[in-house]
């Protein structure tokens, strides 16, 4: 399922729940042409990604590392570049739950400029050990939280 198809197709009240990062497009985001770089999207997802963990779950990455020893490392990564966004842009990059696993989390993300849709993603983290990097059961707590 694709974050525009979720869009379009899921209750007002589920839509509702995905988060979303403003984010301002600099000349650093840009090409020479003053388009976004195609590899500075995945920079903005992982903004939004690391704000829906700070706000939706209540733990900053350096939270989950201290408390539960564990990391969520990018494992898979689709991406659909639908429209350029250009310099001076504000994009709307949102980041919900799909779906969660054993060790693994799956995201739909993507990035909008108004009612346009730029780029469409999903993403798959897997919960690792802090000093092995290891595939370990995503923590209770979370779990808890993103299934209730």
């Amino acid at each position: 399922m694709t974050y525009r198809y979720l869009l379009n197709n899921m209750p007002h009240s589920i839509k509702n729940s995905a988060f979303t990062l403003p984010v301002r497009v600099y000349f650093q985001d840009t090409d020479s042409g003053g388009v976004v770089y195609h590899a500075n999207y995945v920079n903005f997802l992982e903004r939004a990604r690391t704000e829906w963990l700070r706000e939706r779950c209540g733990y900053s990455n350096a939270g989950l590392m201290r408390e539960f020893g564990v990391v969520f490392v990018v494992r898979s990564l689709r991406l659909d570049y639908l429209k350029p966004a250009i310099l001076d842009d504000l994009l709307s990059v949102s980041a919900q739950l799909k779906d969660v696993g054993r060790s693994s989390v799956v995201l739909s993300q993507g990035v909008s400029r108004d009612e346009d849709v730029l780029v469409d993603a999903e993403v798959c983290l897997v919960c690792v050990t802090v000093d092995g990097f290891k595939p370990v059961s995503v923590p209770q707590h979370l779990r808890e939280k993103w299934t209730n």
